[in-house]
């Protein structure tokens, strides 16, 4: 295979003194390919957790409360489509070494480029903004005290890592905040669903058309690829070039990190869909079983499992809810921050410190200090919600249409354009978020 194009060298090169996380290389014994895999596994990880944030918890609760079973089939049916996008994501960071937005600086119209800054500030804040609030919500019932302090703190110390601590550090913290969606499965367990319900509901897709029924489809699917993760996921790759483990190998090529590139974006994927899934299992199985159907959130959901499902489950859920929150909100922080910084040639990365790159640590910043305004502004919950799907929802499909032309553009890629399955696998996607983004427009005037 040939060489990936040729493109300049990075005017920003990181500073000496980078932090190092993983090597891509050619390990080469088995066991140490192992470890060197295992290393590996948290762009995608991290990408499909944050993904599940408590926007996407609350239209999966209200599924289950509200149609039972019947959007278990939905779970499966995402995950080849989120696993396409966030692959081609992945890809365009490994192969050019920049995300969406300097892809789009050097090869697009300026419009455009200034159309998805736009868009990506307004939607990622708003939904920022509306996670903030669904984690003070979310402590008021783990501890009995003002939340909003306890908020505000959470938030400033997830800020001050971000900007002071090592590469290394961030992803161990988020890769350890992954691990409360697990609780998500234990609360459905505790919620005892009939298996033979479950496993007829996963496998058999159901498709009405009632209003209610087309317009909870049309928002899970929009939940499932939100646009936010679109300038997230190639930057995770571009910043991994910097932080190579010296005791790994040297740099490898790009056929080596586009091929574990691929194995992340399935188990993270997969982890993704998994944790939704059990969600809806959960929820489904208890609210939706007693007949309390009208969850408006994810906050409603946890407080009305308690006297349903026992306080655990209820616990369960909660903790869930806070710990994919504290995931989410810098990831949705910073994606404006990569967009911007590449639009006009800041220094940009999470690896370097906020001395050598100011101007994406202020974004950063600022856009946490408006998100954390958003929420405790007074403005309800689930009008922030509401505003914040429309947003995603409708950003979407313009992102994955430019996804798809930059990664079937030889000046961009060279010989690494898109093969037949992933062109069709991604075109496919950029269908069904279209018509998941008309039918969101169809019902506002029905």
């Amino acid at each position: 295979m040939a060489a990936s194009p040729s493109l300049p060298p990075d005017p920003h090169p990181a500073p000496e003194g980078t932090h190092s996380v993983i090597a891509i290389g050619h390990p080469g014994k088995q066991p140490r390919r192992i470890r060197w895999f295992l290393r590996l596994l948290g762009p995608s990880l991290i990408s499909g957790a944050a993904n599940d944030d408590p926007c996407a918890v609350g239209t999966s609760a209200q599924a289950g409360a509200g149609f039972g079973f019947q959007f278990l089939w939905t779970a499966p049916f995402t995950f080849p489509m989120m696993a396409a996008t966030i692959f081609l994501c992945s890809k365009l960071g490994v192969v050019t070494g920049m995300g969406i937005a300097g892809i789009v600086r050097r090869h697009y119209p300026r419009w455009l480029l200034y159309g998805l800054l736009v868009g990506v500030l307004a939607a990622n804040i708003v939904e920022a903004g509306a996670d903030i609030g669904a984690i003070a919500a979310s402590l008021g019932l783990l501890v009995p005290v003002p939340v909003i302090g306890i908020t505000v703190a959470i938030t400033v110390v997830i800020l001050v890592i971000q900007a002071w601590g090592s590469y290394a550090l961030l992803q161990k913290i988020f890769r350890w905040l992954t691990v409360a969606l697990f609780s998500y499965i234990g609360a459905a367990v505790l919620a005892k669903p009939d298996v033979g319900q479950v496993l007829r509901a996963s496998f058999r897709p159901s498709l009405h058309l009632e209003k209610s029924f087309l317009a909870m489809l049309v928002a899970i699917i929009g939940a499932r690829l939100s646009p936010y993760v679109y300038f997230w996921q190639p930057n995770q790759f571009v910043e991994q070039k910097f932080v190579v483990h010296p005791a790994e190998g040297q740099d490898g090529s790009d056929d080596d990190r586009l091929r574990f590139a691929a194995y992340d974006v399935i188990f993270g994927m997969f982890f993704s869909n998994l944790i939704v899934y059990f969600i809806m299992l959960c929820t489904a199985a208890t609210l939706f079983r007693a007949g309390d159907r009208d969850i408006e959130s994810a906050y409603a959901a946890a407080q009305a499992l308690r006297p349903l499902a026992g306080r655990a489950a209820s616990l369960l859920f909660t903790v869930g809810l806070v710990g994919v929150g504290i995931l989410a909100v810098p990831v949705l922080t910073t994606g404006p921050a990569y967009a911007l910084a590449e639009s006009f040639g800041w220094k940009h990365g999470l690896h370097r410190s906020p001395g050598h790159a100011p101007e994406f640590y202020a974004v950063i910043a600022l856009s946490t200090c408006v998100a954390l305004a958003i929420a405790f502004s007074g403005i309800n919950p689930i009008t922030a919600l509401f505003w914040a799907s429309v947003l995603m929802g409708l950003l979407a499909p313009p992102l994955m249409v430019i996804l798809m032309l930059i990664t079937n553009n030889r000046k961009i890629m060279g010989d690494r354009v898109n093969g037949v399955w992933i062109n069709v696998l991604g075109w496919g996607t950029t269908a069904a978020i279209a018509v998941a983004a008309i039918g969101l427009m169809w019902s506002w005037f029905n």
